[in-house]
């Protein structure tokens, strides 16, 4: 195995001459250079959303799902487990939320922002090994949502159901009671976009990537854990960074 930082091998002519390294760089080169180099930094973030933007209408439109294979930079990748998924505006969404409660609700996404909002900066952390570092999501604590609704005393679980049609996911109330469970509206300071799950998707911080449900339409309390849409492919219910799954990677909080 060659070493990370080979010295130059001495076969090669003008290795060790200090005449044939060349001509100085001149000072606008290197100022060109270095102004080159600020650019693209500071354009870094725009590129990485825009090839996201890119991979997630890709997604939308790719019923194999392949597009999540692509390589993003270190972003977020896309899944979808439906052939389309249409898409929800201010005027069309709502989320239910209902079952074992005293008082089922219908909220606009109107409603949801005019709701306290809570801010977390988590890692993300997928199943599949991808990680998204120092991610921002605002939106309503679930717990708040379910205490206005007035949870039942035989209620033991909460499961969630989306307008993609297909997909659902499960916690225990306690788990869903946590303050770092959001139905999340902003994602990166902005409002969480098609792409990302928006209008409204469920983040659940401390769980791998998949307890939290894009796309997020219905909140029923019941009495059971109901496993999710990829928990009865084998995929763990309680899904804890690094402590399920088989995996060992640094918890996200």
């Amino acid at each position: 195995m060659k070493p990370e930082h080979p010295s130059p091998e001495p076969d090669v002519p003008g290795a060790d001459d200090p005449d044939a390294r060349g001509t100085p760089v001149g000072r606008r080169v290197l100022l060109g250079t270095l102004g080159l180099g600020a650019l693209g930094l500071a354009a870094a973030p725009y590129l990485q959303r825009g090839l996201e933007s890119f991979l997630a209408g890709a997604a939308d439109r790719d019923p194999t799902g392949l597009t999540g294979l692509l390589p993003n930079g270190g972003g977020f990748r896309y899944y979808s487990v439906a052939a389309s998924v249409p898409r929800k505006d201010a005027r069309t969404y709502r989320l239910t939320v209902d079952g074992l409660v005293d008082r089922p609700a219908s909220y606009t996404l109107a409603d949801l922002k005019a709701l306290p909002q809570t801010r977390l900066v988590r890692d993300v952390q997928c199943v599949t090994g991808w990680r998204v570092p120092g991610t921002p999501f605002e939106g309503v604590r679930l717990s708040r949502l379910l205490d206005a609704a007035g949870v039942r005393p035989t209620a033991r679980a909460v499961r969630f159901t989306c307008f993609d049609g297909t997909y659902s996911e499960s916690l225990t109330l306690d788990q869903a009671r946590r303050a770092d469970v959001l139905v999340a509206l902003r994602m990166r300071d902005e409002d969480i976009g098609h792409g990302h799950g928006g209008p409204a998707r469920l983040y659940v911080a401390p769980m791998y990537f998949y307890k939290s449900a894009k796309w997020l339409s219905g909140i029923t309390v019941t009495e059971d854990v109901e496993p999710g849409y990829w928990e009865v492919r084998g995929y763990d219910v309680d899904a804890w960074v690094g402590r399920s799954n088989g995996r060992d990677d640094a918890p996200t909080s």
